[in-house]
């Protein structure tokens, strides 16, 4: 009985063997694509704007900001890029969220978190690999508009 169950957890074992995993991550191609195509989707609307693109580690991979935008915009565009990545859902939904709901308030107590709208998870198949934010544009639903336009001009979707 004892040698059948090590032979079983040998088993086990090999079959979770460490190795490499395999993920995807917005590459700088993309990222400066989806940072073009949000600073056009707000200058089409006569409005500047910061735009921050996270990987899937929270690693900042572009960061773009408009001549007039101030400069909290940018700390402010890549805390919204993070906390859509990190969260895996819209900052505007985080912001509604915290607003009627008491244990989601919460988040609003982690530094990294920034529950205003503009940030939107970067999906591929299905996966979460980047987040995108926006801030400077007048207001949180013009940066969300803007970022989402950015995302729907591309090969990836919110």
């Amino acid at each position: 009985m004892v040698s059948a169950f090590s032979t079983l957890s040998a088993f086990a074992l090999l079959a979770l063997s460490p190795g490499p995993t395999e993920t995807q991550s917005v590459s700088l191609n993309l990222a400066n694509f989806l940072a073009q195509a949000a600073l056009a989707s707000c200058n089409a609307t006569n409005r500047d704007a910061a735009v921050a693109i996270v990987d899937r580690g929270g690693n900042l991979i572009a960061l773009q900001r408009a001549d007039r935008v101030g400069p909290h915009n940018t700390r402010a565009a890549e805390r919204k890029a993070y906390t859509a990545l990190s969260t895996k859902t819209s900052t505007s939904a985080l912001a509604e969220r915290a607003a009627r709901d008491p244990a989601s308030r919460n988040l609003t107590n982690v530094p990294e978190l920034l529950l205003l709208g503009g940030g939107l998870p970067i999906v591929h198949d299905g996966e979460v690999i980047g987040g995108i934010g926006v801030a400077g544009s007048g207001g949180a639903e013009s940066d969300q508009q803007c970022a989402s336009a950015a995302l729907k001009n591309s090969p990836v979707r919110p």
